[in-house]
């Protein structure tokens, strides 16, 4: 992987791309330090090391939501809302091509019909901005809901003009993310979304590292960095896993030319949800404590109240877990039965004549291929399921802060997918202006 990338900063072109790469990214992270106005940067520093001095653990969907800012939600900055909004909204637009026709009809026409798609999913994205970042600045008016008990105002000023600017400025940062993203998926290596957020996870990985160091000592350091690179090495190994299911082309006459005859396969992936079904169970899983949150007064709230906080909020609560792990393995399934269509790619193969070795072409196949992703599926939710629960195992175990954790959840799935595909842009193109041939 190394020698690729020397060899690509060897190529002037390609050098020019990584180059201009890193320059998006340098700004990324330059935004994601800089204080939205109205905001106490020092106050807000205080608050932080506080709640990490006593270990406090932000669950469910602000967690995530700050791994994916890579921190700069709870700093208040410029890029508080990072990537989430632009995420949330691909997952919605995705979602509802299976319940409006127009979108799935969009979705057939190809290039423009994909334009459309992503015209719309911008336009929710700064919706979703505009309704995330007036959440965010109501909790900031109430520090506490951020960093825990004993945080002070970190507002200079909360008149409403000046929460206004703090709403506007925000959802302003999303916007230039989106912009910044797209400049790196068109001029730049690899997809630039996915990049931005693999930068803003990694961004966490030091600090969580030292802070584990700081805490535990040397020997509680050395094992987990040894148990992280056991982590990546499963991820790895299970993320590239497929099922290749033959695909054989009859021969067909075209005019005067016989077309057919190929042998493909279709690639069927262990995990074919990706993180989907992770934020999916984070979200719903934040919303009655969110809910319960606002309940709960000065005799603590009604009874329902009381045991949410108690039982939801935790993430090492033996009832969390169970929800949580039932609402991935759900998830995954929901979402993979609305991603891959086995009718629709049984029609396809047969319209161009392809057949699966065995299987009779039509209705057979589709059954068959339906048969396949559900095998498939269950040890792909029980992957995500079990992977997704490292963080709060090491919390148990070694009392790390599960938010921050490094080396599990969605953080290392991200990490993996994102730098494997990235390389693999790099190699593919490398090869393109490298190519030795057979001889050399």
């Amino acid at each position: 992987m190394l020698a690729a990338f020397v060899r690509a900063f060897r190529t002037p072109d390609l050098r020019k791309k990584l180059l201009f790469t890193l320059g998006i990214i340098a700004l990324f992270r330059f935004g994601s330090h800089l204080p939205t106005p109205g905001v106490s940067y020092p106050l807000v520093q205080a608050c932080l090391a506080q709640s990490q001095a006593l270990g406090s653990d932000q669950a469910g969907f602000l967690s995530l939501a700050n791994l994916f800012s890579g921190g700069a939600m709870l700093q208040l900055s410029v890029f508080a809302l990072g990537i989430m909004p632009y995420i949330t909204a691909s997952i919605i637009v995705q979602l509802l091509t299976v319940v409006i026709p127009r979108f799935e009809e969009l979705k057939k026409e190809g290039q423009s019909g994909q334009t459309k798609m992503t015209q719309y999913t911008r336009y929710l994205t700064i919706g979703l901005a505009i309704l995330q970042s007036a959440t965010l600045v109501t909790f900031a008016r109430n520090p506490s809901a951020l960093f825990g008990p004993g945080c002070d105002n970190i507002l200079t000023d909360q008149s409403m003009i000046t929460i206004v600017i703090m709403v506007l400025t925000m959802t302003a940062g999303t916007g230039l993310i989106m912009w910044l993203g797209e400049l790196v998926t068109d001029r730049g290596v690899g997809n630039g979304m996915s990049l931005l957020i693999f930068i803003s996870i990694a961004a966490n990985f030091p600090g969580a590292l030292w802070q584990i160091k700081e805490n535990k000592g040397w020997g509680t350091f050395l094992g987990i960095v040894l148990m992280g690179f056991f982590i990546l090495g499963a991820v790895v190994f299970v993320e590239q896993s497929q099922r290749r299911i033959p695909v054989q082309y009859a021969k067909r006459m075209v005019g005067r030319r016989m077309y057919g005859g190929t042998s493909t396969y279709i690639p069927l992936k262990v995990n074919m949800a990706n993180v989907i079904p992770v934020i999916f169970a984070s979200s719903l899983l934040a919303l009655p404590a969110m809910i319960a949150q606002f309940q709960q007064g000065a005799s603590g709230g009604p009874a329902w109240a009381q045991w949410i906080s108690n039982n939801l909020t935790r993430g090492d609560h033996p009832i969390y877990m169970i929800i949580y792990t039932a609402l991935i393995i759900f998830f995954t399934f929901f979402y993979v039965s609305i991603t891959f269509n086995p009718t629709e790619v049984a029609d396809n193969m047969k319209k161009y004549g392809g057949f699966i070795p065995g299987i009779r072409a039509g209705r057979p196949t589709a059954e068959y291929l339906q048969y396949v992703i559900t095998r498939i599926t269950v040890p792909g939710a029980i992957y995500l399921a079990v992977v997704s629960l490292i963080p709060v195992i090491a919390f148990v175990m070694v009392e790390a802060n599960q938010a921050n954790f490094p080396f599990g959840g969605t953080s290392i799935i991200i990490l993996v997918g994102v730098g494997l595909e990235t390389v693999k842009q790099i190699e593919a193109q490398l090869e393109q202006r490298h190519y030795e041939g057979f001889l050399r």
